[in-house]
């Protein structure tokens, strides 16, 4: 008994690491026993989620059948959609010579240049076609076929601004594509179509911009899309009177005299001859209008517009196999 009084000390903490760990033995079983229910619910609920996704609709056959027929549905229309696209989709991209694809280019842009001339549409002297780093270089190998195809659309839309009689043609813009910079193009998995951007400014009075714009949602062989349209008069100060053109009248018919005064009518009783007509005197011409040249004048509408325009020319990828 001395050994105790003499560590009071050692026996309270022993006494005490003891009592923790009971309390700690408890608490984690107590705590282990709880996990294990929630891990036997979760794996249930996990196990029986899984077996009703594997199922048919449930609860009901006509549920089967109505999910059945939505899917019909919206797979004939999918493959509707993708037969509307296909005479924009490429029948093959092909990859030629740099030497061919600068041929090319330079006879497109001797066409384009031409129907420009023919219109009287002013084009920048550096113009061609957009690849105007090509006119000196060569084209990589392995881009030449996206770049023939998309020569093909910006040769379509030039030839319609040509065809629109716009007054000059400011500026084309190409911005490089990953094959000319070394990348590949490696679209996503969801993607149907890849897009080729453009820019282009342009100077052209109203009814050559309607046309053109036209021209564009009706183009046969290209499918573009407009992301931007910005449309400004070129003309920045406000219209003034000197601004207007005024047409002359023609002269207006002067109105035949009167010969006689009183027409030859015998009034009742009267038995002498109706004197003869005198002679109408003649009328003092009527003085002129101090302004007939000037009549009214259009001021507004005959201006020219500026417009910048960017647009994307898809290329559609190879139609989608449908589950």
């Amino acid at each position: 008994m001395s050994w105790f009084k003499d560590n009071k000390f050692l026996v309270a903490l022993c006494g005490g690491t003891l009592a923790g760990v009971v309390v700690l033995f408890l608490a984690g079983s107590k705590g282990a026993a709880k996990y294990e229910a929630a891990k036997a619910d979760f794996e249930s609920a996990a196990q029986e989620a899984s077996t009703f996704e594997r199922l048919p609709l449930y609860p009901k056959r006509e549920n089967l059948d109505a999910k059945k027929k939505a899917l019909d549905e919206y797979r004939k229309e999918l493959e509707s959609l993708q037969a509307a696209f296909a005479k924009f989709r490429p029948a093959e991209i092909k990859n030629v010579s740099p030497e061919d694809f600068t041929n090319r280019l330079k006879a497109s842009n001797d066409k384009i240049r031409k129907a420009f001339e023919d219109a009287g549409t002013t084009v920048p002297d550096a113009f061609f076609c957009g690849f105007e780093n090509y006119k000196t270089n060569l084209a990589p190998g392995n881009a030449t076929g996206i770049l023939g195809y998309q020569l093909s659309g910006i040769e379509s839309l030039m030839l319609a601004l040509a065809e629109s009689g716009a007054s000059e043609l400011k500026n084309l813009h190409r911005p490089p594509l990953p094959e000319e910079q070394g990348r590949p193009f490696t679209p996503d998995a969801s993607a149907i179509a890849r897009p080729l951007p453009l820019e282009i400014a342009f100077q052209a009075p109203e009814k050559s911009v309607r046309p053109f714009l036209s021209a564009i949602a009706k183009s046969g062989g290209h499918y573009f899309v407009v992301r931007s349209l910005r449309v400004t008069n070129a003309k920045k100060d406000p219209p003034r009177a000197a601004d207007a053109k005024f047409d002359k009248p023609a002269a207006a018919a002067a109105a035949p005299a009167t010969t006689e005064a009183f027409g030859g009518f015998v009034l009742p009783g009267d038995d002498a001859k109706p004197a003869e007509a005198k002679p109408a005197e003649t009328a003092a011409p009527a003085p002129a209008p101090a302004d007939s040249s000037r009549i009214l004048a259009q001021v507004l509408g005959n201006e020219e517009l500026l417009v910048f325009l960017r647009l994307d020319l898809m290329q559609f990828l190879p139609a989608k196999k449908l589950p």
